[in-house]
């Protein structure tokens, strides 16, 4: 298990009818606050001010297709090239990480192939570099 050092958090919120919304800074919108969401972002905001990624190489919530399904991924960073790189997906804090988060990740990449496949639920996170046809336990993310 990775230890991610999340920043202090310093999110635009607001309530509507008695519900609460997070503004999302890479996608310029109110989203529905959602447990997923909070993960989400908070993670999001790992990637940005601790790790340094630029935001112009992180997407989120785009949708793939697999086979006739679609579905979309939590998060994808791209490398300098523009090129899928890491694959993140998110879960509640109050969801168990465990084989099968993992294996819906690995469904994800068989349409965005990427290096790097990550889970997190905000409590705990795993990643996991693919080579040769194998995956390599992360002790830490890559820098980009």
């Amino acid at each position: 298990m990775m230890n991610i050092p999340y920043p202090e958090p310093a999110f635009r919120m607001r309530q509507e009818e008695g519900k609460d919304f997070i503004f999302d800074a890479l996608r310029k919108k109110w989203l529905l606050l959602t447990p997923e969401e909070w993960v989400r972002q908070n993670f999001v905001q790992y990637l940005l001010q601790v790790k340094k990624y630029p935001s112009t190489l992180i997407a989120l919530e785009k949708e793939i297709k697999l086979g006739e399904l679609k579905k979309r991924f939590d998060v994808l960073v791209y490398d300098n090239n523009h090129q899928p790189w890491m694959m993140v997906e998110c879960k509640a804090t109050t969801i168990r990480l465990d084989e099968n988060v993992l294996e819906q990740a690995l469904r994800y990449n068989i349409s965005v192939p990427v290096e790097y496949i990550v889970i997190t639920n905000g409590n705990a996170t795993y990643g996991w570099r693919r080579a040769e046809g194998k995956l390599e336990l992360l002790e830490e993310l890559p820098s980009v």
